[in-house]
């Protein structure tokens, strides 16, 4: 069976790995699988930040211990070989004695960065690298674009009509899709750490940018707006923290924080790093036009999210417009549709 059976069991490793979607922050998403005469004897994957790490689930669930010492465990990142809120899982591996280790993809943040391989190796320990690397790197799109581009991965989002309306002409809410798209919509919000409007998309729509649709945690929220003050009803909102980036005050009510931004900065770029510096690895960016506009115009986003109702408006404000974007895919929703592009350059 060899590389085929390898691969079959990095794939089963990628989809535990996607059930902590939303829930890891700040670690990646991984899932481990471990064999013996190719069966499966044990997996699991990591659910929370301050909770083992899925090798070490793996290895809890496997009944039989003593068959670990003729095992291979496959993870789809480098095992750690760090002390954090949890012991490292390569000093794990090398203590149970489990001699072949499978892995999809190298983990390159700094405190990682080869060392876990490194120590695996050093301690006896055959490893195998970059078994679909590519689809490993893709599960932590995120993690990766945290630690290696120093800022959150970013996702453009917004619905437009038939013939490309993104709003009415005079800005009052009017939903575009249907009650599936946006329980979709919300199932998102529960996977990013934070989601992102303008003043004009606050004043227009008063939105709670929660995840009531959907089980999972609420992503912060982050206003750029000058127009915000204590007591504003989005910030009455418990369900999530509201970071409000404006060029006034600098305070602090109850959960939610004004943050004033430099004058002589590009007030995304300052929102952008601020996100970076409170570790937020992950961004939704949903309106309005004017903002959105902004990150196409900067060519800052790696991903994009077109929801198309079935209507028709024949006026109204034009929807953004994408550059160098590659279509990932298109899927329908009831009478909508879920088109995903990437950034081409990023």
């Amino acid at each position: 069976m060899g590389n085929q059976f390898q691969e079959l069991m990095m794939q089963r490793c990628l989809q535990l790995a996607k059930n902590g979607l939303g829930t890891t922050y700040p670690n990646p998403l991984v899932g481990s699988v471990i064999t013996v005469d190719d069966k499966i004897i044990g997996e699991g994957w990591h659910y929370q930040s301050g909770l083992p790490h899925a090798e070490v689930n793996a290895i809890h669930a496997v009944q039989d211990q003593s068959l670990l010492k003729k095992s291979t465990l496959y993870v789809n990142l480098e095992p750690c070989s760090h002390f954090g809120k949890t012991p490292p899982c390569s000093h794990k591996i090398v203590e149970m004695g489990i001699p072949k280790v499978v892995i999809g993809t190298r983990d390159w943040a700094s405190h990682v960065k080869g060392k876990g391989i490194e120590y695996l190796l050093n301690h006896g320990v055959e490893v195998i690298e970059n078994v679909l690397k590519d689809e490993s790197l893709y599960i932590n799109k995120r993690f990766f674009t945290f630690h290696q581009k120093k800022r959150p991965y970013i996702i453009l989002k917004w619905a437009e009509t038939m013939d490309g309306y993104f709003a009415p002409a005079d800005r009052k809410q009017q939903w575009i899709t249907g009650k599936y798209t946006k329980q979709l919509v919300h199932q998102w919000r529960t996977q990013e750490q934070a989601i992102m409007i303008g003043g004009e998309t606050v004043r227009a729509d008063n939105p709670q940018l929660n995840a009531r649709l959907w089980h999972g945690h609420d992503p912060i929220k982050v206003i750029l707006s000058n127009q915000i003050k204590p007591g504003a009803n989005i910030c009455m909102l418990k369900e999530n923290k509201t970071l409000i980036f404006n060029h006034k005050e600098s305070l602090a009510e109850n959960e939610n924080e004004w943050l004033k931004m430099d004058d002589k900065l590009n007030p995304i770029n300052e929102v952008i790093d601020q996100l970076y510096a409170k570790g937020i690895q992950s961004l939704i960016v949903e309106g309005g036009k004017k903002i959105l506009d902004q990150f196409i115009d900067m060519n800052l986003w790696d991903e994009a999210r077109v929801l198309t109702g079935s209507t028709i408006w024949n006026k109204g404000i034009k929807a953004p417009q994408l550059t160098n974007y590659k279509l990932l895919k298109k899927n329908k929703i009831s009478l909508d549709s879920c088109t995903i592009y990437v950034n081409n350059i990023t």
